[in-house]
C-alpha cells in the first residue's frame, strides 16, 4: 500500500518530476481502476484497499507531472501518451461490463478481466523502463529509489500470493512488474555510481593550482 507515496512526495511535496514517464504515469491511474473492479467481482478486500489507495496516489502524481512540466499539457503529446492508457482502460471497462450479463457470472467475468489485466500490467510496466534505456542522458531527479524498490517487493510478495492462491492473472501481472522495477532500480543504481565517481574524481582546481605554481617557478 506505500509502493507509490515515496514518489508522492518527491513529485507533489518537492516539486519532482524529471524522469517521469507520462504514459507510466497514466496507466498507474487506469490499472488501479480495473484491479480494484477484480477485487470487487471476486470479493477480494485486500485487493479493494489497496488499489484504493493506488489508485488516489496515482492521480497525486500524475497531477504534478502536468503541473510541474506545462509542455505536456499539449493535445499532441496527451494524445500519444493517452492512446495506450485509453485502450486498456476501454478493455477494462468492456470486459468488467460483462459482469452484467445474466448468462456471465461474477467469477467467470473475474477471469477475463484478470487476462486483460495481466497484459495490462505487462504494457504499463514497459514505459518507464523503456524511457530511462533509450536515453542514457535522461534526467532522472524525479524518481524515487525507494518506490521502484518497494516496487520490487511488493511485486515479489504479490508473485507469491498469487501463486499461493491460484491467481494466474495476478502472479502473471506481479512478475512483469518486478522485472520493470528491477530494471528501474539498476539504472537509477548505475546512474548514483556514475554521478559518485565524477564527484570523487580530480577536482577541477587542482590541475590550475599546479599549472599557476609552475608559472610562479617560471617552468
Amino acid at each position: 500500500m506505500s509502493i507509490a507515496w515515496p514518489q508522492v512526495f518527491l513529485s507533489c511535496v518537492r516539486r519532482r518530476t524529471g524522469g517521469l514517464s507520462p504514459a507510466a504515469c497514466l496507466l498507474a491511474v487506469v490499472m488501479p481502476v480495473g484491479w480494484l473492479t477484480y477485487g470487487l467481482l471476486i470479493g477480494d478486500r485486500l485487493q479493494e484497499v489497496t488499489n484504493i489507495l493506488n489508485l488516489t496516489a496515482g492521480v497525486a502524481v500524475l497531477v504534478a507531472l502536468l503541473a510541474t512540466q506545462p509542455g505536456l499539457r499539449s493535445a499532441r503529446t496527451l494524445r500519444g501518451a493517452g492512446g495506450l492508457a485509453g485502450a486498456v482502460l476501454i478493455a477494462i471497462v468492456a470486459t468488467a461490463s460483462a459482469a452484467a450479463l445474466p448468462q456471465v457470472t461474477a467469477s467467470r467475468a473475474a477471469g477475463m478481466l484478470g487476462t486483460v489485466l495481466a497484459t495490462g500490467a505487462f504494457v504499463s510496466a514497459l514505459p518507464q523502463p523503456l524511457a530511462l534505456l533509450r536515453d542514457r542522458a535522461r534526467d532522472v531527479s524525479g524518481l524515487s529509489p525507494a518506490r521502484f524498490r518497494l516496487a520490487a517487493g511488493a511485486s515479489g510478495s504479490w508473485l507469491v500470493y498469487g501463486l499461493g492462491t491460484g491467481q494466474p492473472a495476478v502472479w502473471a501481472a506481479a512478475l512483469v512488474g518486478l522485472s520493470s522495477a528491477l530494471t528501474v532500480c539498476a539504472v537509477l543504481t548505475a546512474r548514483q555510481a556514475r554521478a559518485g565517481a565524477t564527484v570523487m574524481g580530480t577536482p577541477q582546481w587542482r590541475d590550475s593550482v599546479v599549472t599557476r605554481s609552475l608559472a610562479v617557478a617560471g617552468v
